[in-house]
């Protein structure tokens, strides 16, 4: 199916990605320019080589990418990178699962206020559809849902919860989907959104994402099981191609779950440790995140649209050699 079945013709094949030089966006940027696609991929700092090289490497950048550097919080600079542009792919936003110092500056406003900067700049200038990528984040942990029913798009992370236990990247992720459907809804602008879980495999930027580091952290034998995040993995490629199918989607409405394996982080770690016998693996407790998904119920959406996910052992083992191409491991 083709962009234009959206409506809006050739400007719908004009698209800006925001966080473009990250680990999905960069993904995100070269399926794009592979079916066409014009990109206006923004960056943090146009001046470091890091964040703009890989992109520039990419078939079809030299004549369709354009990089614009964007702060979030600034409007004007939000403006600048969606203009002439019929459709917007809002992945920029901080992760941190370690320790957060100042979850308001770190976190929470450039979350918040950015995707709301990035939707009243898409409104401005006429954008015809914005996909925001959100996350299971924003799904999980939700405590007190009912243990009987699937966690699937119509549950939320628990507020109340992730402020009593310093959940702040759920918390960012969760008020900043909030934040965008009431903007979406009171100011009649067509959004949809994409709710990945937890994203690897071969890495495309220099530097590694937050999923891959736990990847690397897990390799050099870390404990840690991170008890209130979601280990639902899914292949860079799958959560790239996700974004491209809702987008060409008229159909698409809604929230989308983006994960191939639903396993507790124990699962995942046994499976990584099978895999790769060569490191020390810990051996976690298999129970380390209760009242999960069931298998295959979260992806169904991007099923129907025609996406066939990649199976958690290839995305570990495309993550393994991404890592000791790149020498991280």
């Amino acid at each position: 199916m083709s962009s234009s079945d959206v409506g809006g013709g050739e400007k719908m094949r004009v698209v800006c990605v925001t966080g473009g030089s990250g680990c999905i966006g960069s993904w995100l940027v070269r399926l794009l320019l592979d079916r066409g696609y014009s990109v206006h991929a923004t960056v943090q700092n146009l001046k470091d080589e890091a964040e703009k090289r890989h992109l520039e490497a990419l078939e079809g950048a030299d004549s369709r990418l354009r990089l614009f550097q964007m702060d979030l919080l600034d409007y004007d600079s939000v403006v600048a990178a969606v203009r002439d542009c019929g459709g917007v792919f809002h992945l920029a936003s901080p992760c941190i699962v370690d320790q957060v110092l100042d979850p308001e500056k770190e976190l929470l406003d450039p979350a918040i206020k950015g995707t709301i900067n990035v939707l009243a700049a898409a409104k401005e200038v006429g954008v015809m559809r914005v996909v925001l990528t959100s996350s299971i984040s924003a799904i999980t942990p939700s405590p007190s849902w009912p243990a009987d029913r699937v966690k699937a798009e119509d549950c939320w992370t628990d507020v109340d919860y992730c402020n009593q236990k310093g959940l702040w990247y759920p918390l960012s992720k969760t008020l900043a989907e909030k934040a965008a459907w009431e903007f979406a809804k009171e100011k009649e602008l067509d959004l949809v959104v994409v709710n990945p879980g937890t994203v690897m495999g071969p890495v495309i930027p220099p530097r590694l994402n937050a999923s891959m580091l736990m990847l690397v952290r897990l390799l050099q034998g870390c404990t840690e099981t991170y008890q209130d995040f979601f280990m639902g993995s899914v292949h860079f490629r799958d959560v790239a191609l996700a974004h491209i199918l809702v987008y060409e989607n008229p159909s698409a409405k809604g929230r989308h779950l983006c994960v191939e394996a639903i396993s507790h982080y124990g699962d995942f770690a046994s499976k990584v440790a099978e895999l790769c016998p060569d490191y020390n693996v810990p051996r976690l407790p298999r129970d380390t995140q209760p009242g999960l998904l069931r298998a295959r119920d979260g992806g169904k959406k991007l099923m129907d649209l025609g996406l066939d996910f990649i199976p958690m052992e290839q995305i570990i083992k495309d993550s393994m050699e991404s890592l000791k191409a790149k020498g991280f491991i």
